[in-house]
């Protein structure tokens, strides 16, 4: 539960980088996610699993892939926060894991039960009437769930934890992170520096945001049924949700009303069809 807790109140972290741009918020956050990565695997004795994929060609592939796409993913959120679109962001997390079963059937060929076709449906019938009233698809919502849907599909290739997957993707990404803080740094357009030290220690910051509810995450992963945590993801883009529209005030007019309503009732059929897959 500290996990989602944390992952629903980063938007007010990343509302107080909102002045810094997007790629150099993503680029502190791989930075910083590193060390403080290294240092839990290094707590917890779990870095036996780490070597091993380093040897690994195909893991490092793939470990490749999953990274780009989870990092074009954060930087996707980061300046969707930055831009107003907390609520937006919301709602790609309410439907992600919709987005993930009807992969899962296009992709797959699983076979999907009525509850879920009826939960799918719905979730298409909220995008829809969001497109018509803002004139233009909800792109950053299906940004978020698709990338986020296929990034938790290929993750789960990875013969490795989630603690150490998670290192070995942003171990992956630091090259082309420290490079990109380089060239800000070179070019003076830096946000990062010790004449600045507000903006320094909140970007140092990025680190423990991305890599402690992951931790905590996988820790609690192996607690809880899976029937549990499907309750629980919830709990996240919900306090996104409340934040967008009473902290940060954007509006949440009828039209999103109606679309949120719509997703709830799906995940409401979602959920249900996972419990009942569970009792049999």
């Amino acid at each position: 539960m500290s996990a989602y807790g944390l992952w629903g109140v980063l938007p007010l972290y990343l509302k107080a980088v909102a002045h810094i741009p997007a790629h150099e918020v993503l680029a502190h956050r791989i930075l910083w996610s590193v060390p403080v990565a290294g240092i839990l695997l290094l707590v917890l004795r779990r870095t036996a699993d780490i070597r091993a994929a380093l040897r690994s060609p195909r893991t490092l592939a793939m470990a490749a892939l999953t990274a780009g796409i989870i990092a074009t993913n954060w930087g996707a959120y980061v300046w969707a926060i930055a831009a107003d679109r907390t609520v937006e962001t919301a709602l790609g997390y309410y439907i992600n894991p919709l987005v993930s079963i009807a992969l899962g059937a296009l992709l797959l060929g699983e076979k999907l039960t009525r509850l879920q076709i009826a939960a799918v449906a719905l979730a298409v019938v909220a995008v829809a009437i969001l497109t018509v009233s803002s004139g233009g698809l909800p792109w950053v919502s299906l940004f978020l769930a698709f990338t986020f849907a296929a990034y938790g599909y290929l993750r789960k290739t990875l013969p490795i934890g989630p603690s150490q997957g998670f290192f070995l993707e942003v171990l992956i990404l630091l090259p082309f992170a420290l490079g990109w803080a380089v060239w800000l740094a070179v070019s003076g357009e830096n946000n990062f520096s010790l004449s600045n030290p507000t903006d320094m220690w909140l970007l140092i910051f990025a680190g423990p945001a991305t890599a402690i509810p992951l931790t905590l995450y996988a820790f609690g992963a192996k607690l809880l049924r899976i029937s549990t945590i499907g309750i629980m993801q919830y709990t996240a883009p919900t306090m996104i949700a409340l934040i967008g529209v009473f902290v940060f005030g954007e509006p949440f007019g009828m039209e999103r009303i109606v679309a949120f309503a719509l997703i709830w009732t799906a995940l409401a059929l979602y959920t249900w069809s996972m419990f009942r897959k569970t009792g049999e």
